[in-house]
């Protein structure tokens, strides 16, 4: 006689429900980037008859659109400011970050609780209440209509980079900092020639989520950059639609263009940030 015992199955009307909640989400979630999308191939009349937000065009090789919205949008050289800002952000954030939490995990010191209890009041703090007195440090500084306002800005590391950076150092042997320590090393050549060299699967994450967030802001680069010449992929798009308040498909187009960096380089790498997630939390 078998004892064998055969697993339940999952019950149908469970499984189901679940499947309609996932088709369900990914439609909220694509329908307005396929209304965009298809805007911008229609021509001025199409959008102007009204009609179905999702008919489509009828030409699918309509590429006007898109070449007015990067000439007179002026997408070049905001994606120029963008690239120069987020080169600079993500490389202070990386190197602050992962600073922190090496010193927190590695060295004991006075006040060790109260410095990680203070990172995270300071996330809880809405960022909009402090802006002005931040406001008046970029101005005083002279940063005030510059590239590095934002920059200076985003380097404060967030609380979020420095718990992805702690997790991988916390896997780290320590015999490794006692080896080098042996060796004759300090601790700024340990960080820099073991510990850094490990965190690539977490630098690769905070490198992409951070690159998102930067890329998507339009509060700081809006508020600290008004000369057009300095407008960033957000705000570029934002005085876009200014002569262009009543073409929507030129809108579209420009929205699009924003869009597709973004979308392409987060399903390229998708796969390192829930590994970098995945691999921090088990660290």
């Amino acid at each position: 006689m078998s004892t064998h015992t055969r697993r339940p199955r999952r019950p149908f009307v469970a499984r189901t429900l679940v499947y309609a909640s996932l088709v369900i989400a990914s439609l909220v979630v694509l329908t307005p980037l396929v209304v965009v999308f298809l805007t911008s191939l229609k021509t001025p009349r199409e959008v102007a008859d009204g009609g179905r937000a999702l008919s489509l065009p009828h030409d699918w090789l309509n590429l006007r659109n898109y070449a007015t919205a990067f000439a007179d949008g002026h997408l070049l050289t905001a994606l120029g400011n963008t690239a120069f800002i987020l080169a600079f952000s993500i490389t202070g954030t990386v190197l602050i970050g992962s600073m922190t939490a090496y010193a927190v995990d590695r060295f004991d010191f006075r006040g060790k609780k109260l410095v990680m209890g203070l990172f995270l009041v300071a996330t809880l703090v809405p960022g909009v209440t402090t802006q002005v007195a931040t406001f008046q440090v970029v101005n005083s500084f002279g940063l005030f209509d510059t590239r590095w306002a934002p920059i200076l800005l985003y380097m404060g590391t967030d609380i979020l980079s420095i718990y992805i950076f702690l997790q991988f150092i916390r896997g780290i042997p320590r015999s490794l900092d006692e080896a080098a320590r042996m060796d004759g090393a300090n601790a700024l050549t340990i960080y820099w020639k073991i510990i850094f060299p490990l965190l690539k699967p977490a630098v690769a994450t905070v490198v992409i989520v951070k690159g998102i967030t930067v890329y998507n802001d339009f509060y700081i680069p809006f508020l600290y950059m008004p000369s057009e010449g300095l407008g960033t992929m957000s705000t570029a798009l934002f005085r876009f639609k200014g002569p262009f308040g009543a073409h929507w498909e030129d809108i579209s187009a420009g929205t699009v263009l924003v869009i597709l960096p973004t979308l392409a380089v987060f399903l390229f790498l998708q796969r390192y940030i829930y590994n970098g997630f995945a691999r921090g939390a088990t660290k």
